[in-house]
């Protein structure tokens, strides 16, 4: 039996998989032209819009990415939202949002901000998609950490995008909060502790990204003087040792999905995938993220977001094209499986434009090649993912994320050609009409979302935020 991880070799017209997951995986990568055909006339009938995230499965991806419409969109959970914007000033007047419910209740969060109350926006399920990062950050042990923050003089609350809104602000009543994402997060501590003198900055709930965090912001420390100010201009080794020393990260919050990627798969890395460029998401545990970053630092590898991930791989391939003859690209792809679509899709456009055959690009999946699911009625008769749910086994990492793939395009369909009929509330984010400090939790919820939107068109904190961390009594004091 071949014992090797699964992977998927990407050429400008060919996908040849190993294993039966990268197999479950490749089929659907060419979906029917029917199916494809219905879907775009259905978008079009019904003016509608469609965000998904990069983890949606294979099936799913392979449909929305033949249909090639400007009106479909996938990306990382803030792009999401932005996609979302544009299609509404395009005219479109429903969304469907392809991911878990935090990322349906951000759209609808966004496009309200921007003047688009009107715009209708769906979850493809009537029950909750839940997330295992998401609700770490609803325990009381989350909340006792943020007392905690709420008693610390000038501190900040940095929350992770993937919480529900109510989280936000629930967090927000207790302590000045800003959201972030992997791709901003680095940004958003840099830029805070520049801005406001003495700040304790408080960063959940994911307990690897926050560890991961603190092990990137030693390594920077670590750095020239010039390097350091390139990456923030008001930054040098002082301050960032200052930061440090204020910050603090939640230790009980972890993604099912990332939690996988740990000493095991790591050991199997390093011992058969030594010519690889490695790739790994800042959720991954520190082993993972200890690996792909000593990668990065010769050039080899990335840690960073779905969006940082995808960019790097796309950088290779456009530097394997300037050069002649048959190349070999070995990526190990260092989170959820979902994105080999748009991989895919990126990697073959591109030696298709250069006319390109000769060069292959593996994508490894360091999972197990078991981690699928017997599917009696499907026509592969397998599934990416174990019986469990979870799509992990013990002699790998997580292969896909249960709760993402609660989206399907059966459900697709339904909501589309159902999104006028009486059941489509069944459908809508929660609204969550509970009051916190006189105010909604949906709109106070908004208000960290809306502080992180204004430091990315700025390039600052917005000053009601930083008033309000400079309110913050010190210990013992009222505010």
């Amino acid at each position: 039996m071949d014992e090797r991880f699964p992977s998927l070799t990407i050429t400008a017209d060919a996908l040849t998989p190993r294993g039966s997951f990268a197999e479950a995986q490749a089929t659907y990568l060419s979906p029917d032209p029917q199916v494809v055909e219905q879907l775009v006339a259905l978008l079009h009938d019904r003016r509608a819009g469609i965000v998904a995230h990069f983890y949606m499965d294979a099936e799913l991806q392979g449909v929305l990415t033949a249909a090639g419409s400007p009106h479909i969109s996938i990306a990382d959970s803030l792009k999401m939202a932005d996609a979302a914007v544009q299609m509404a000033r395009g005219g479109v007047q429903t969304i469907a949002v392809l991911g878990v419910d935090f990322m349906s209740e951000n759209v609808r969060a966004v496009l309200d901000a921007a003047g688009f109350e009107h715009v209708r926006v769906f979850r493809l399920s009537s029950d909750a998609i839940g997330c295992s990062l998401a609700e770490s950050a609803d325990t009381p042990a989350y909340r006792a950490w943020l007392e905690a923050a709420g008693h610390t003089e000038r501190a900040l609350h940095v929350v992770y995008i993937n919480t529900s809104l109510l989280t936000k602000a629930r967090a927000h009543a207790i302590v000045p909060t800003i959201t972030c994402t992997s791709s901003n997060v680095v940004q958003t501590l840099l830029q805070a502790h520049a801005q406001i003198p003495g700040l304790r900055l408080f960063y959940g709930p994911d307990t690897y990204m926050g560890g991961n965090l603190h092990a990137m912001l030693t390594q920077l420390s670590a750095l020239p003087e010039a390097t350091i100010h390139e990456l923030h201009p008001q930054h040098d080794r002082q301050s960032l040792q200052r930061l440090l020393e204020g910050f603090r990260y939640f230790r009980q919050g972890t993604c099912i999905v990332h939690h996988m990627f740990g000493d095991d798969v790591v050991r199997r890395v390093r011992a058969e995938h030594g010519d690889a460029y490695l790739t790994a998401h800042l959720e991954v545990p520190g082993e993972m993220f200890a690996l792909a970053a000593d990668a990065a630092a010769s050039g080899r590898g990335v840690v960073g977001s779905t969006s940082n991930i995808l960019g790097f791989i796309t950088d290779r391939v456009d530097e394997a094209v300037r050069h002649p003859g048959p190349q070999r690209l070995p990526v190990v792809l260092g989170t959820e499986a979902g994105m080999v679509t748009s991989i895919v899709s990126r990697v073959q456009a591109a030696l298709r434009s250069h006319d390109r055959c000769d060069i292959q690009v593996e994508i490894v999946f360091p999972v197990a090649s078991e981690a699928v699911a017997a599917a009696p009625g499907s026509e592969l008769g397998i599934v990416p993912g174990v019986a469990a749910g979870e799509g992990c086994s013990v002699a790998g990492g997580c292969a896909t994320c249960p709760f993402m793939k609660m989206n399907d395009l059966e459900s697709l369909f339904d909501v589309l050609e159902a999104s006028d009929g009486p059941d489509r509330r069944a459908w809508e984010p929660r609204t969550y009409t509970e009051r916190i400090e006189g105010r909604t939790a949906a709109d106070l919820g908004s208000e960290p979302i809306l502080h992180m939107r204004h430091l990315q068109q700025h390039g600052v904190l917005p000053g009601a935020l930083v008033h309000d961390v400079l309110q913050r009594p010190g210990p013992g004091g009222s505010r």
